[in-house]
């Protein structure tokens, strides 16, 4: 990835929103909602991870 922490953080924004659409959009009756709900989950975490996440040195 990206060293830059401010690039961290501008990606982290649409990650967590990508993950809210997968979880929001995902259909109720099929397994690929629960996939998709999953995934929706996975892409939040790492957004997260990204955003929370600091350097050695600060």
């Amino acid at each position: 990835m990206t060293g830059n922490p401010r690039s961290k953080r501008k990606l982290s924004l649409p990650l967590i929103i990508l993950g809210g659409l997968l979880m929001f959009l995902a259909p109720e009756n099929i397994w690929v909602g629960a996939v998709l709900f999953g995934l929706g989950i996975i892409v939040e975490i790492a957004g997260a991870v990204l955003r929370q996440r600091r350097e050695p040195g600060e």
